[in-house]
């Protein structure tokens, strides 16, 4: 497999959007490019994105090549601390209808805060329900105006504190604790069950209205971080796949994830795909005349073959 080279140096980044080509191998063998170069192309159907959701169901993607864009002329990062975690929601859609829209924004709630603290220290408060990193990045005179309304907008909705990032490397110390989730709740228990349940940006503050109640509802550790940005939250539940009364409760907790989030509008997954766990919940979102179609789709492609 061929694979994309990077200037790192010039530190370009990819956006966040598959644009371009893919070249892909069928069933029988063939050798199919899907896109193009250009910035609107609707000559058929969109190759490309059937392929790429088709996780691998379809064909074999050989080769992908992305749209770059160049990096920013400056970045701002923003610190803020919630005692309520709902409330933390309420910022990021207040955020996102005043027309600002971060290059990041990630949300930890306490016992990710908790886990990441008693893994590798970095200062930050745990008597918080929840914190938001918040990076702007553009011209300089534009950030500089964003992240003040940034800050209002966090402390409208009762932000117990807004901390701007000084210097790159206080923003770096901001970040790192963010990327110290994973690898520091799994310390708690052994097994990680990983979500990222997705809803509408204006539906972020009942998610977590709701992800509060199940939470207590079924006794499990549930640890909510993510691209709050998106709306793509990723609700982990740290658990002993030994004790099966627990793994009982976590099995209907995660249930209780997909339909809060299909009712609120939202989907079984942003980013991860379907898999095993979630093939049962399908139904659920996209119906049976929608799920049928996608196997008959499949069943298409697979005759080909023949």
């Amino acid at each position: 497999m061929r694979k994309m080279q990077v200037d790192h140096e010039a530190k370009i980044r990819c956006h966040k959007r598959l644009r371009a080509w893919l070249e892909v191998v069928t069933p029988e063998g063939e050798v199919v490019r899907t896109g193009g170069r250009t910035v609107k192309n609707v000559t058929g159907y969109d190759l490309t994105k059937l392929i790429v959701g088709s996780e691998g169901t379809l064909a074999v993607i050989t080769e992908a090549t992305l749209k770059l864009v160049p990096k920013p002329k400056a970045t701002k990062t923003l610190l803020a601390l919630f005692e309520d975690i709902v409330d933390s929601g309420k910022a990021i859609s207040k955020i996102l209808k005043n027309g600002i829209v971060p290059a990041k924004m990630e949300l930890m709630d306490q016992a990710s805060i908790e886990a990441v603290e008693a893994y590798e220290p970095t200062g930050l408060p745990t008597d918080v329900d929840a914190l938001l990193l918040i990076e702007l990045d553009g011209h300089p005179s534009a950030i500089k105006e964003e992240i003040r309304e940034v800050e209002h907008q966090c402390r409208s909705v009762q932000a117990r504190e807004v901390r701007v990032a000084q210097t790159d490397q206080e923003a770096a110390e901001f970040w790192k604790a963010r990327k110290l989730v994973s690898p520091a709740i799994v310390r708690v228990k052994p097994t990680k069950i990983s979500e990222d349940a997705t809803v509408p940006r204006s539906k972020i503050p009942a998610m977590f209205a709701a992800l509060k109640e199940i939470k207590a509802t079924y006794n499990v550790d549930l640890v909510v971080f993510g691209h709050a940005g998106d709306g793509n939250l990723h609700p982990n539940i740290i658990a002993d796949v030994r004790d099966r009364e627990e793994m009982a409760r976590v099995e209907q907790a995660v249930a209780a994830i997909f339909e809060a989030a299909v009712t609120l509008g939202g989907t079984l997954s942003g980013e991860h795909g379907i898999g095993t766990m979630k093939a049962p919940f399908m139904e659920m979102e996209v119906g049976i005349a929608g799920l049928d179609l996608m196997k008959r789709v499949k069943q298409s492609w697979d005759l080909m073959a023949f």
